[in-house]
C-alpha cells in the first residue's frame, strides 16, 4: 500500500465515526420526541377528565335554579 490509500482509509474511519455518531443523536432526539408526545397524550386525558367534571359541576348548579353565568362563576371557584 502506499502512502495515498493508507490516508484514504484514514479520512473515510473518521467520517464513519462521524455517521456513527450523528445516527446516534438522531435515534436519541427520536426517542426524547416520542416521550415528550406521550406525556402530551396522557395530560391530555387527566384534561378531558377535569373538564367532564367541570361540566357535570355546572350542570348540577344549573339544576338547582342558578344562571349559567352564576353556575361558572361557582364551579371556578367563587362565592
Amino acid at each position: 500500500m502506499t502512502e495515498e490509500n493508507k490516508t484514504d482509509k484514514k479520512k473515510c474511519g473518521t467520517k464513519g465515526k462521524a455517521m456513527f455518531a450523528y445516527g446516534i443523536i438522531q435515534l436519541g432526539s427520536s426517542v426524547v420526541s416520542a416521550a415528550a408526545l406521550a406525556a402530551i397524550a396522557l395530560s391530555f386525558c387527566s384534561l378531558k377528565q377535569e373538564s367532564k367534571l367541570f361540566n357535570e359541576c355546572v350542570e348540577e348548579i344549573q339544576a338547582s335554579g342558578s344562571s349559567s353565568s352564576d353556575a361558572v362563576s361557582f364551579c371556578n371557584g367563587g362565592k
